[in-house]
């Protein structure tokens, strides 16, 4: 069909997909949109939300093809005490470890005593194995019994850290939080190996989830009705 003289040319109606991962600029370009018929879709497990500002209605349904996705990428930080969490680590690893993160770290021992970073990252470089054996031998007239038992502990010259605390931010644009990693030393080889185990890592997992969701409403305010969950408008 041929444009009538000195019609404009140009698209019919606006469309477009924002992508991004930095909470406060999408919030800002939904705010700036201010449609009021914008709905959003907030997926925390994949801590991402997708904003629709022309999905429309059952009765009137719209286009569906302007849109703003969220994707929050974790943290450096967060990213390594994923990776370190739950697998065991020779002294070396742990203890580059520690030194690569120190500024954010705290360590206490087994009495809840805070012990200096230093302190702390000397003793698992100095983890020993001492082995102890301790038998016995009884005989009787028609039978000899030997039992043997084997003690196996880990020890280090300076107090070893029961446990290290982690304070980090997860993701761009939430809170400080504190996670607390226990350590375990494995003896069961010649050389000792430690185990971190992220102490209520579903919880603070989830914490992390209602948070985001939190903040997003709060950032986002009246500019799009969010809901939970994901959403495919289909073809």
């Amino acid at each position: 069909m041929c444009r009538l003289r000195g019609e404009a040319l140009g698209r019919s109606r606006f469309r477009g997909a924002l992508s991004t991962n930095s909470l406060h600029d999408f919030s800002d370009y939904v705010i700036g949109r201010n449609g009021p018929a914008a709905k959003g879709f907030v997926d925390q497990d994949a801590m991402s939300c997708r904003v629709f500002f022309n999905l429309g209605t059952e009765l009137v349904p719209g286009h569906a093809d302007d849109t703003a996705t969220l994707q929050l990428k974790p943290t450096a930080a967060y990213k390594a005490l994923r990776a370190l969490a739950g697998e065991p680590q020779t002294q070396k690893e742990l203890a580059e470890w520690m030194e690569d993160w120190h500024p954010q770290l705290t360590a206490t021992d087994s009495e809840d005593k805070t012990l200096s970073i230093v302190q702390a990252i000397a003793a698992v470089r100095n983890i020993t194995i001492k082995a102890s054996a301790e038998r016995s031998h009884t005989e009787g007239n028609f039978s000899t019994n030997r039992s043997s038992m084997d003690a196996i502990e880990a020890a280090s010259q300076d107090t070893l850290p029961a446990a290290l605390h982690f304070n980090i931010v997860p993701y761009d644009g939430l809170a400080l939080r504190v996670f607390t990693l226990r350590l375990s030393v494995l003896t069961g080889a010649d050389k000792p190996t430690l185990k971190p185990r992220w102490v209520g890592e579903e919880q603070q997992r989830e914490e992390i989830a209602q948070e985001f969701k939190g903040v997003l409403a709060k950032e986002v305010g009246g500019s799009a009705i969010l809901t939970l969950g994901s959403f495919n408008p289909g073809n």
